[in-house]
Protein backbone atom coordinates (compact mmCIF):
# COMPACT_ATOMS: atom_id res chain seq x y z
CA UNK A 1 0.00 0.00 0.00
CA UNK A 2 3.46 2.38 0.58
CA UNK A 3 4.29 3.60 -3.04
CA UNK A 4 7.37 4.88 -4.38
CA UNK A 5 6.03 8.79 -4.08
CA UNK A 6 4.11 10.54 -1.69
CA UNK A 7 1.20 10.69 -4.08
CA UNK A 8 1.04 7.01 -4.29
CA UNK A 9 0.86 6.46 -0.99
CA UNK A 10 -1.87 8.94 -0.50
CA UNK A 11 -3.59 7.47 -2.73
CA UNK A 12 -3.34 4.26 -1.51
CA UNK A 13 -4.05 4.87 2.01
CA UNK A 14 -7.27 6.67 0.82
CA UNK A 15 -8.05 3.73 -1.31
CA UNK A 16 -8.33 1.41 1.13
CA UNK A 17 -10.63 4.00 3.20
CA UNK A 18 -13.00 4.29 0.68
CA UNK A 19 -13.09 0.68 0.07
CA UNK A 20 -13.55 -0.31 3.39
CA UNK A 21 -16.52 2.41 3.63
CA UNK A 22 -17.88 0.80 0.74
CA UNK A 23 -17.73 -2.36 2.09
CA UNK A 24 -19.30 -1.49 5.38
CA UNK A 25 -22.33 0.47 3.92
CA UNK A 26 -23.06 -2.27 1.01
CA UNK A 27 -26.18 -4.02 1.19
CA UNK A 28 -25.06 -6.43 -1.26
CA UNK A 29 -26.02 -9.70 -1.54
CA UNK A 30 -23.08 -12.06 -2.92
CA UNK A 31 -19.20 -10.87 -2.73
CA UNK A 32 -19.44 -10.27 -6.61
CA UNK A 33 -21.61 -7.25 -5.89
CA UNK A 34 -19.48 -5.87 -2.98
CA UNK A 35 -16.80 -6.01 -5.15
CA UNK A 36 -18.40 -4.20 -8.30
CA UNK A 37 -19.68 -2.02 -5.62
CA UNK A 38 -16.26 -1.43 -4.45
CA UNK A 39 -14.28 -0.93 -8.18
CA UNK A 40 -16.83 1.05 -9.41
CA UNK A 41 -16.41 3.61 -6.37
CA UNK A 42 -12.73 3.77 -6.29
CA UNK A 43 -12.87 4.19 -10.53
CA UNK A 44 -15.45 7.31 -9.80
CA UNK A 45 -13.24 8.46 -6.82
CA UNK A 46 -10.12 7.96 -9.18
CA UNK A 47 -11.35 9.40 -12.21
CA UNK A 48 -13.00 12.72 -10.11
CA UNK A 49 -9.44 13.29 -8.59
CA UNK A 50 -7.84 13.21 -11.70
CA UNK A 51 -10.37 15.39 -13.38
CA UNK A 52 -9.90 17.55 -10.32
CA UNK A 53 -5.94 17.74 -10.55
CA UNK A 54 -6.43 18.44 -14.38
CA UNK A 55 -8.46 21.45 -13.91
CA UNK A 56 -6.72 23.31 -10.97
CA UNK A 57 -3.38 22.35 -13.26
CA UNK A 58 -4.81 24.68 -15.92
CA UNK A 59 -6.35 27.18 -13.44
CA UNK A 60 -3.34 28.09 -11.83
CA UNK A 61 -0.72 27.43 -14.67
CA UNK A 62 -3.33 29.98 -16.74
CA UNK A 63 -2.83 28.06 -19.75
CA UNK A 64 -4.01 24.50 -21.94
CA UNK A 65 -2.14 21.55 -20.58
CA UNK A 66 0.03 19.36 -22.76
CA UNK A 67 -0.95 16.45 -23.84
CA UNK A 68 1.71 14.39 -22.27
CA UNK A 69 0.67 16.35 -18.99
CA UNK A 70 -3.07 15.16 -19.58
CA UNK A 71 -1.63 11.54 -19.80
CA UNK A 72 0.87 11.91 -16.83
CA UNK A 73 -2.76 12.96 -14.43
CA UNK A 74 -4.00 10.18 -16.33
CA UNK A 75 -1.99 7.43 -15.67
CA UNK A 76 -1.31 7.86 -12.30
CA UNK A 77 -2.72 7.60 -9.08
CA UNK A 78 -4.25 3.92 -9.60
CA UNK A 79 -3.23 2.98 -5.94
CA UNK A 80 -7.04 4.20 -4.96
CA UNK A 81 -8.29 1.89 -7.00
CA UNK A 82 -5.20 -1.60 -6.56
CA UNK A 83 -5.13 -0.83 -2.95
CA UNK A 84 -7.85 -2.39 -2.18
CA UNK A 85 -6.87 -5.74 -3.75
CA UNK A 86 -5.85 -7.41 -0.80
CA UNK A 87 -9.07 -6.85 1.65
CA UNK A 88 -11.11 -7.58 -2.32
CA UNK A 89 -9.12 -11.23 -2.18
CA UNK A 90 -9.82 -11.55 1.19
CA UNK A 91 -13.86 -11.15 0.85
CA UNK A 92 -13.84 -13.70 -2.40
CA UNK A 93 -11.38 -15.94 -1.01
CA UNK A 94 -13.58 -17.29 2.05
CA UNK A 95 -17.15 -16.50 0.24
CA UNK A 96 -15.37 -19.12 -1.86
CA UNK A 97 -14.77 -21.76 0.76
CA UNK A 98 -18.09 -21.25 2.23
CA UNK A 99 -18.36 -18.64 4.65
CA UNK A 100 -20.90 -16.69 4.86
CA UNK A 101 -20.94 -13.29 3.36
CA UNK A 102 -21.56 -11.02 6.39
CA UNK A 103 -18.44 -12.86 7.91
CA UNK A 104 -16.17 -12.72 5.04
CA UNK A 105 -17.12 -8.57 4.46
CA UNK A 106 -16.10 -8.47 8.25
CA UNK A 107 -12.63 -9.96 7.64
CA UNK A 108 -12.31 -7.93 4.52
CA UNK A 109 -12.77 -4.88 6.61
CA UNK A 110 -10.22 -6.27 9.31
CA UNK A 111 -7.67 -6.64 6.27
CA UNK A 112 -8.28 -3.13 5.80
CA UNK A 113 -8.16 -2.04 9.48
CA UNK A 114 -4.36 -4.21 9.88
CA UNK A 115 -3.45 -2.20 6.02
CA UNK A 116 -3.92 1.11 7.97
CA UNK A 117 -2.29 0.35 10.67
CA UNK A 118 0.87 -1.13 8.59
CA UNK A 119 0.46 2.12 6.68
CA UNK A 120 0.86 3.78 9.84
CA UNK A 121 3.68 1.78 11.41
CA UNK A 122 5.57 2.73 7.68
CA UNK A 123 5.12 6.22 7.77
CA UNK A 124 6.43 6.49 11.50
CA UNK A 125 9.55 4.34 10.50
CA UNK A 126 9.93 6.53 7.41
CA UNK A 127 9.79 9.78 9.56
CA UNK A 128 12.21 8.53 12.19
CA UNK A 129 9.29 8.88 14.65
CA UNK A 130 10.05 6.99 18.20
CA UNK A 131 8.59 3.19 19.28
CA UNK A 132 5.69 5.02 20.85
CA UNK A 133 5.24 7.77 18.16
CA UNK A 134 5.21 5.18 15.93
CA UNK A 135 2.65 2.86 17.65
CA UNK A 136 0.47 5.86 17.92
CA UNK A 137 0.44 6.58 14.05
CA UNK A 138 -0.15 2.97 13.82
CA UNK A 139 -3.22 3.16 16.16
CA UNK A 140 -4.71 6.32 14.64
CA UNK A 141 -4.68 4.95 11.29
CA UNK A 142 -5.93 1.88 11.74
CA UNK A 143 -8.78 3.56 13.58
CA UNK A 144 -9.86 4.46 10.49
CA UNK A 145 -10.56 0.71 9.72
CA UNK A 146 -11.84 -0.47 12.80
CA UNK A 147 -14.78 2.59 12.57
CA UNK A 148 -15.47 0.39 9.50
CA UNK A 149 -15.65 -2.65 10.93
CA UNK A 150 -17.67 -1.58 13.85
CA UNK A 151 -20.54 0.40 11.45
CA UNK A 152 -20.88 -2.86 9.76
CA UNK A 153 -21.08 -4.98 12.94
CA UNK A 154 -23.55 -2.00 14.41
CA UNK A 155 -25.32 -1.23 11.03
CA UNK A 156 -26.09 -4.26 9.30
Amino acid sequence: MTGPTEESTTAGVYGVIIGAAVMASSHAASAGAVIAAVLVTLVVYWSAERYARIVAQRIHERRRLHAREVRLQLTTGWEIVTASTLPAAVLVGLTAVGVALRTAVISALVCSALLLCVAGWEAGRHGQLTPLERLVSAAVAGAFGVVMVLLKVTLH
